[in-house]
């Protein structure tokens, strides 16, 4: 079992940034570990993964260049820098585990989600 908690959403303007924190517990090893979001009547839709080493990240088209994901030292811990915000990334945010990266939304572990408000 992996457990996922997610934390550093709030509220921010247009053109700001902020960065998402998900600590990761539980049989951890080897999982890699990604971002999702999801807007109310929407499906979740992929944010950005990241391997076990850190080595490789996969980005959806819209978030490369703004949208970094990183994993901690610890590699029980991932990050998703969210630079150049827009009101449009307003969204639940939730972070998952699994042991191969997928776009799909059917990654076997999830946290609870944090929610990013960006005002326009």
């Amino acid at each position: 079992q992996v457990q996922l908690a997610e934390s550093g959403g709030g509220l921010v303007q247009a053109g700001g940034s902020l960065r998402l924190s998900c600590a990761a517990s539980g049989r951890t090893f080897g999982n890699v570990m990604g971002w999702f979001r999801q807007t109310p009547g929407k499906e979740r839709e992929f944010v950005a993964a990241v391997t076990w080493n850190g080595l490789t990240t996969v980005y959806a088209d819209s978030m490369k260049g703004r949208f970094t994901i990183s994993r901690g030292n610890a590699k029980n811990t991932v990050y998703l820098q969210m630079n150049s915000l827009k009101p449009e990334d307003t969204a639940v945010y939730y972070c998952a585990a699994d042991t191969t990266i997928t776009r799909a939304p059917l990654w076997h572990y999830w946290g609870q989600g944090t929610q990013v408000t960006v005002s326009s």
